[in-house]
């Protein structure tokens, strides 16, 4: 999906108040939350590489909150290659 902000997914698809928003920069896949409950977060929170996603994962290894389905590798590359797919035909 897409908005002025650019490409979401919603990583938890029963609360539609969070985005998961995602670009690429380089070879590199950025997440960024937005949070309709809590609008300073977009600003408070930049553009996050995966590979730093992955680093802090370990920190949350057998807690409650899941990293790898908040920030889904797969969903994201999906969306930014229909990004770049979306450019290409505007060519």
């Amino acid at each position: 999906m897409k908005d002025k902000r650019g490409f979401y997914y919603y990583p938890f698809p029963q609360n539609r108040k969070i985005r998961m928003y995602v670009r690429r920069a380089g070879s590199e896949i950025f997440f960024r939350l937005w949070n309709s409950d809590d609008p300073k977060l977009w600003e408070e929170h930049g553009w996050v590489p995966y590979g730093a996603i992955k680093q802090a994962a370990r920190i949350y290894a057998g807690g409650s909150f899941d990293p790898d389905k908040a920030y889904d590798l797969e969903v994201a590359q999906n969306l930014v290659n229909e990004k770049s797919n979306d450019m290409s035909a505007d060519k």
